[in-house]
């Protein structure tokens, strides 16, 4: 019996149809998207003038600081700070070339410059002027030409009058293919000022002599053994110590034309990184600050300055005129 339903059972099973199994398409597996980091917000950067981003008044530069600099220092910006409510550091530059550099990059916003660093970071679009110094009531002073009295020259300057009688162009070009003496190569009076008013007028010279001081040149030119003619601020003939030495200097070492007051004294200038009416803010602390002793005082010590006066940049057009006439690489007479 059991045999029998054994062969049933095979045979049933052999009898039947293959079963088709279709497969369909795999229901995708859906992998995670991985979402991105949000994105941080830039932070803004602090507003100029608070904690956290306070605005830096370079001192008088200087490698080797005093004491007295640095609390002068101190009181000029706490002055500042209290009048407009910025906070204020200060910090002490080694050279001049330091403090063109720091302004340029916005790590200075206040400071005291000489003719060429002002006019170098002018150039550099970094600062704006807003306070001159001035010196027996002139924010500029001017340079003359001399000569020795023997030489064959003409005098085109009335000394009565205390005015040119001519123009440069005619003055000056006596001193065709003659030789100069120089005070320095950096000095604006002694040697970059006129060294442009010849090259202006198209006067060729030849190459000078650089004689390291003003006095210098009055006593070669007195000497009459270096060169044809000098160049020295106004007046240098009139140093008491060249008077006592010389005492007919002034008859014997003559001016043959005197170039117009237009070097700076130095200029408090501000950076053009500080917003329009903070920088009329702080010029106006500035006026302030010269009208109380302590500041006077804080402000000859750190920059060497008695008496400030309102400026604008405008008024140093005709100082960069002459330096650009020159021919002289500006970055070298920032030292």
């Amino acid at each position: 019996m059991k045999k029998l339903l054994l062969t049933l059972t095979l045979a049933i099973l052999g009898c039947v149809s293959p079963i088709n199994v279709t497969l369909g398409n795999a229901t995708p597996t859906m992998t995670p998207t991985q979402e991105s980091a949000p994105t941080a917000t830039p932070q803004a950067t602090p507003e100029p003038g608070t904690d956290k981003n306070p605005l830096i008044l370079a001192l008088g530069v200087s490698a080797h600081p005093t004491t007295q600099m640095v609390d002068a220092g101190t009181v000029i910006a706490a002055y500042i700070e209290a009048r407009t409510g910025y906070r204020i550091v200060t910090v002490i530059p080694p050279t001049e070339n330091a403090l063109v550099e720091s302004l340029a990059k916005g790590n200075a916003h206040i400071a005291s410059l000489s003719a060429f660093s002002y006019l170098l970071s002018r150039e550099n679009d970094s600062v704006t002027a807003i306070m001159s110094s001035v010196h027996s009531g002139e924010i500029f002073y001017g340079a003359q030409f001399i000569a020795n009295r023997e030489k064959d020259f003409t005098s085109y300057y009335d000394m009565d009058r205390k005015e040119n009688t001519a123009e440069a162009a005619t003055a000056l070009k006596q001193f065709e293919g003659k030789k100069a003496c120089w005070s320095g190569t950096v000095s604006p009076s002694g040697y970059v000022v006129p060294f442009g008013v010849l090259k202006q007028a198209q006067v060729q010279i030849r190459d000078g002599a650089f004689i390291e001081s003003q006095p210098s040149v009055v006593r070669a030119v007195y000497a009459d053994d270096i060169c044809d003619f000098g160049a020295t601020y106004i007046d240098a003939r009139e140093l008491p110590a060249l008077e006592y030495d010389y005492a007919d200097v002034l008859d014997r070492v003559v001016v043959i034309w005197r170039v117009p007051n237009v070097i700076p004294y130095e200029v408090i200038s501000i950076s053009n990184s500080l917003p329009l009416e903070m920088r009329r803010v702080i010029q106006r602390a500035f006026v302030d600050l010269m009208l109380t002793p302590e500041g006077k005082s804080a402000m000859q010590t750190v920059y060497g300055i008695d008496e400030l006066q309102i400026a604008e940049d405008a008024l140093y057009t005709d100082f960069a005129l002459y330096v650009k006439a020159s021919g002289l690489d500006l970055t070298e007479l920032v030292k």
